[in-house]
């Protein structure tokens, strides 16, 4: 049995695909989600086309359900990663293995202080899902599922591919990590604009604040000794010069980071939309903290970090790209 432990958007969408292969599947998660699905079932579909329906998958709200479990897929917000260790701690067997679905880098040390007696995999999703409500859950970018290789993982490999969501694996996942964390820099800045992730891309302003938070992240990952992998294809170090250029140009030669749903949105956005606290301490937020700790500085990250808390507490989602670009300032 493999359970998905806090499943919303990703977890409902990645344990979706593998309960409509056939896979044992169980969902730990919020009482409102598990209402939606009882009333509704849970559809999955993608922006290629593909729609699965699940009509009556088992979601549970009590973390016991992931007694016993062959496997966990923990894809709870990362401020309630120490939370879930400690519930899922006196439930599962020494060795089985955890794999970390969540944004950010330190998820998966925080799940290993808490779960000293389990495999904890470093993992990630790379692409965009969106709850729709009803049940529905969608992927509205291209991506796979990016794991650390182990071998506690091989008895499932076959489940995920059959599923259509296979494991890329990966012998260190921190350069994956952080070169996703690049492209996860958006998201406060998506949901700040209050536009469709594509509608926002498509304007220089938004991209040039993105840039902004990437260049003080490449920094950051220098002072660190972290290098970024290939993200969208492209070395790292080319992102921030291929978002400034004018757009006609970046809609040319960024295809890839435009294979975007026309609907898509970050899952900032959706926090802020659902009224819960955001991920942007463990995005943004993360580029900041590593900043000070290895003795640079990341003032625009800090400065959208601070934009969406001001935004959780009812502040201002409607930023045009001029005004944002304004907003964080600083010379190029």
């Amino acid at each position: 049995m493999i359970c998905v432990y806090g499943a919303g958007s990703i977890g409902c969408y990645v344990g979706g695909r593998l309960a409509a292969a056939g896979v044992d599947v169980v969902f730990v998660g919020r009482e409102r989600v598990a209402g939606e699905v009882r009333a509704h079932g849970l559809t999955i579909t993608d922006l290629d086309g593909a729609k699965e329906r699940i009509e009556a998958p088992r979601y549970e709200t009590t973390p016991e359900a992931a007694a016993g479990a062959d496997l966990v897929l923990v894809t709870v917000k990362s401020g309630a990663t120490a939370e879930a260790a400690d519930q899922l701690a006196p439930l599962l067997r020494p060795g089985t293995p955890v794999v970390s679905l969540q944004n950010g880098l330190r998820n998966p040390r925080v799940l290993r202080a808490g779960l000293p007696e389990a495999e904890v995999v470093p993992g990630m999703v790379a692409f965009n899902v969106v709850h729709q409500g009803e049940g529905r859950v969608h992927r509205g970018t291209d991506g796979r599922v990016e794991v650390q290789a182990h071998p506690a993982l091989d008895a499932h490999l076959a489940d995920f591919a059959r599923a259509g969501v296979p494991l890329a694996l990966h012998e260190d996942l921190v350069g994956v990590q952080a070169g996703k964390l690049l492209l996860n820099l958006n998201n406060p800045i998506n949901a700040l604009s209050g536009l469709p992730l594509r509608t926002e891309l498509s304007q220089r302003a938004y991209r040039r604040v993105l840039a902004r938070a990437q260049r003080e992240a490449l920094d950051a990952y220098r002072a660190a000794g972290i290098r970024p992998a290939k993200t969208a294809g492209a070395d790292p170090r080319l992102l921030p010069v291929v978002l400034g250029l004018p757009d006609a140009l970046f809609t040319r030669l960024a295809a890839a980071m435009l294979a975007i749903d026309p609907h898509a949105r970050s899952s900032t956005w959706d926090d802020l939309e659902a009224g819960k606290p955001t991920e942007v301490d463990y995005l943004n937020g993360e580029i900041a903290a590593l900043a000070a700790e290895h003795g640079t500085t990341a003032p625009v990250n800090e400065r959208l970090t601070a934009l969406v808390h001001e935004a959780e507490r009812g502040g201002r989602r409607d930023w045009s790209g001029p005004e944002l670009l304004a907003a964080i300032a600083r010379p190029d």
